[in-house]
């Protein structure tokens, strides 16, 4: 069977929208309220070059550093960086707007559930197009995912972020979010296959391009880590979200900074 952009498209459409996975199931829901809520809608896809030049800049001390993997160091013959981006349903968002500090119980099970439908999502397009004769990888399965945390390195050796960046699926904001043209908030996945398809062109040259710079989101970081002079202090992220954890065990999360602001569901 022949596999086009729009197969991948449409399947990830149905998918999204008839998943029982993409839904809170009452044996996991924290609260009655959250039974039965969509955590995604319909996602959006950019499609990339396993060669673009940004790839290899990645390797950069200051952006993730030499331990970041390039696309043909996880799949050797890869062709296409499939990226894409799932928003959260409003459900979500607005109930993490709600409480300034912690994070709202829909907004747990997006990060933790939610999470498990983008690996049901990335695991069903893989499949695809293996069954087609195209070897293809998700790099969040693979063993030799890894990430550096400790002495201010909080970087893993593959990013979602920045492949959707790559591929032409947004710019960065001041909170190290990604703003596409759905907003910032949701969760992202991606793709590597042989398959050689048509390549989206980033709409964008600069890396911030897409964020106003209000600074809206500044007051909304419970953990005071964005600050207009030095954007995203992670190791301020990084402990809070370990208060969310103790917290809301065995769920953690945050996302202040992805709601009640500009970028929320769209490029300002």
């Amino acid at each position: 069977m022949d596999i086009n952009v729009n197969m991948i498209k449409t399947f990830a459409m149905e998918l999204t929208l008839n998943s029982p996975n993409n839904r809170i199931s009452p044996e996991v829901a924290l609260t009655p309220e959250c039974a039965g809520l969509q955590i995604f809608e319909p996602p959006i896809f950019a499609f990339g070059s396993p060669d673009d030049e940004l790839f290899t800049k990645f390797k950069a001390p200051d952006v993730i550093g030499d331990h970041f993997l390039l696309p043909c160091e996880w799949l050797p013959g890869v062709r296409t960086v499939i990226s894409f981006f799932l928003p959260y349903s409003e459900a979500i968002r607005s109930a993490n707007a709600k409480n300034c500090l912690w994070p709202a119980d829909e907004w747990l099970h997006g990060r933790i559930e939610g999470q498990m439908f983008v690996a049901e999502l990335s695991g069903h397009i893989c499949g695809m197009l293996t069954d087609a004769g195209y070897e293809s990888l998700v790099p969040i399965f693979d063993t030799r995912l890894s990430n550096r945390n400790g002495d201010d390195i909080f970087t893993s050796n593959w990013s979602e972020r920045h492949a959707a960046f790559a591929c032409g699926l947004g710019t960065f904001g001041l909170s190290k979010g990604l703003i596409t043209e759905k907003g910032m908030c949701g969760r992202f996945g991606s793709v590597l296959t042989a398959m050689d398809l048509p390549k989206d062109v980033r709409k964008y040259t600069d890396t911030y391009e897409y964020c106003s710079m209000c600074g809206l989101c500044i007051p909304q970081c419970p953990a005071g880590s964005i600050s207009f002079a030095e954007g995203k202090n992670h190791a301020l992220c990084s402990d809070f979200l370990g208060e969310t954890a103790e917290k809301c065990k065995p769920r953690y999360g945050c996302g202040k900074c992805q709601v009640d602001v500009p970028c929320e569901t769209t490029i300002p």
